[in-house]
C-alpha cells in the first residue's frame, strides 16, 4: 500500500462534499416524511423514505419560513435542493429550499391545514357570527388608505349612506408583516365603539392575497366583538377571514353594498310609511271622535245635573199631584168638617170665658194679697241692710229704712222695747 495515496478523514469528507455539490445541485427527491422537528430556532429537521431507504433533510430558517403548510409524518412531499456533506461526523443529508406537497401546492394544502385546525376550534360556527346592525352610524375599515378598494368603499359609502361616521385604518395588506399589522388593526378597531368592521383589500394573485389566510388574522377576527366583514379580492377569491368573519363580502365594494342601506330607499320607504300611518291615525282620530261624542252623549244623561233636574220634575209632579189629592180629599170631608168647626168654635168661646173669669180671680187675689195694697191701711214694711225684717231684729242705734205707699224712712233706733 502506498502512503503517497493516503488521506485524513477531514480531508475525505471535504472532497466527497465538493464532489456532491458539484453533482446534486438543483434536484427534486420524492418521499413519504417519516419524521419531522420544527426547532425552536426557525430551522425544520425531516426524514424521507420510500420503500427500500431514508434521507436527512434540512431547511434553513430563510427557506422553512416560506413553507406555507406544515409538515405532518405520512405526508408525500417534493423537495427542491441539493446534497452535502456535514463535514465534521461525515454524514451527507438534503438541503431543502423548496417543499411542496406531492399532487397539490403548498399554498392549497396550507389553506386546508388552517381551515380544518380552525374549524375544530368553533372558528366557523353559525352560532358564534354576530348580526350586523341594519342601521349603521360609525364603520371602520381596515385597508391600505391610498388604494383602489379605499377609494371606492368611500365613494358607495358617500352615494348610499353619507351620514355614516368613518374611520380609515391604514395597514398593509399585503406581505410578511401584513398579518401581523391586519391584527393589531383588528384589536384597535375593537375598541372604538362602532357598529361594525370592514376587513380587506382589492385582487391580485393568491401570494398578494395570503396574509387573509393567516392564523393571527383569523385568532384576531374571531376574538372582535365588533362584527366583522371580510371584503378580500374578487367573489371567486375564498380566504380564511371569509370563514371567520361574521359576513363575507365578494368585493370591499359589495361589502359596503350589503351593509349599507341606500338613503333614497329609506326615503321611499319613510315616504310609505307616513301615508300609511297618515291614514291610520285618520281612521283612528275618526274612531276616537265618534266614541268621544256618544260618550259626551252618555255622560250628558248620566250627569248629576240632568239627574238632579229629573229629579226636580219629578218632584213638582208628585207636588201637583198630591195637591190636587189634598184638594180633593178637603172638598170631600168639607161639608161634615163645617158642623164641627162651629161646635169647635163655641167651645173655644166657653173656654175662654172660663178662663178670662179664672183670671180675672186670679188678678183680684194677687192685689189683695200684695203687701203694697195691704200697706194702704196703714201696714208698713222694715228693710235692715237692704233686707225685709221685723221690728225685733232691729238692736239700739241700728239704722233702718221704713216704706209704705206713701214715703219711705231712714230711721235710727233710740230705744227698744219688745211685746
Amino acid at each position: 500500500m502506498s502512503h503517497e495515496a493516503m488521506m485524513s478523514v477531514s480531508s475525505l469528507n471535504s472532497k466527497i462534499k465538493s464532489l456532491l455539490e458539484l453533482t446534486f445541485t438543483s434536484i427534486l427527491v420524492e418521499g413519504e416524511v417519516s419524521s419531522v422537528t420544527y426547532h425552536t430556532s426557525g430551522h425544520l429537521y425531516f426524514t424521507i423514505k420510500d420503500n427500500e431507504s431514508s434521507i436527512k433533510c434540512v431547511s434553513f430558517r430563510s427557506s422553512a419560513s416560506k413553507i406555507k403548510f406544515r409538515l405532518e409524518v405520512g405526508q408525500r412531499i417534493i423537495v427542491g435542493g441539493s446534497i452535502s456533506v456535514y463535514v465534521p461526523r461525515g454524514e451527507y443529508q438534503f438541503y431543502a429550499t423548496n417543499i411542496e406537497p406531492y399532487g397539490q401546492g403548498g399554498a392549497a394544502l396550507a389553506f386546508e391545514q388552517l381551515k380544518q385546525k380552525l374549524s375544530g376550534k368553533g372558528y366557523f360556527d353559525s352560532s358564534s357570527k354576530k348580526q350586523i346592525p341594519k342601521i349603521i352610524q360609525k364603520l371602520v375599515l381596515i385597508t391600505a388608505k391610498d388604494s383602489a378598494a379605499s377609494h371606492d368603499m368611500l365613494k358607495i359609502i358617500d352615494k348610499r349612506w353619507p351620514l355614516l361616521e368613518v374611520i380609515i385604518i391604514d395597514t398593509l395588506v399585503q406581505g410578511d408583516m401584513a398579518p401581523l399589522q391586519i391584527a393589531r388593526a383588528l384589536k384597535y378597531a375593537d375598541s372604538l365603539g362602532c357598529d361594525a368592521i370592514v376587513v380587506g383589500r382589492g385582487g391580485g394573485s393568491s401570494d398578494d392575497l395570503w396574509a387573509f389566510n393567516s392564523e393571527i388574522v383569523a385568532d384576531a377576527i374571531f376574538g372582535c366583538q365588533t362584527p366583522i366583514v371580510s371584503a378580500v379580492g374578487h367573489e371567486s377569491d375564498v380566504m380564511i377571514s371569509d370563514f371567520v368573519a361574521d359576513l363575507r363580502a365578494p368585493t370591499p365594494s359589495a361589502a359596503i353594498e350589503m351593509i349599507l342601506p341606500d338613503f333614497k330607499d329609506i326615503l321611499f320607504a319613510l315616504d310609505d310609511q307616513r301615508e300609511q300611518y297618515g291614514r291610520i291615525i285618520s281612521h283612528k282620530i275618526a274612531l276616537y271622535s265618534e266614541q268621544v261624542r256618544q260618550l259626551k252623549i252618555n255622560i250628558n244623561h248620566a250627569s248629576p245635573l240632568k239627574k238632579v233636574e229629573y229629579m226636580e220634575q219629578q218632584y213638582i209632579k208628585v207636588k201637583d199631584d198630591l195637591s190636587r189629592l189634598i184638594d180633593y180629599r178637603f172638598e170631600i170631608f168639607k161639608q161634615p168638617l163645617v158642623g164641627y168647626e162651629q161646635n169647635l168654635k163655641r167651645q173655644i168661646n166657653f173656654i175662654i170665658a172660663q178662663k178670662e173669669t179664672y183670671t180675672k180671680e186670679f188678678y183680684n187675689s194677687y192685689i189683695l194679697a200684695n203687701p203694697k195694697n195691704r200697706c194702704n191701711d196703714g201696714n208698713a214694711r222694715v228693710w235692715l241692710d237692704g233686707k225685709p225684717t221685723t221690728l225685733n231684729y232691729i238692736k239700739k242705734g241700728s239704722r233702718f229704712m221704713i216704706e209704705d205707699n206713701t214715703a219711705t224712712l231712714i230711721v235710727e233706733c233710740l230705744e227698744t222695747k219688745l211685746n
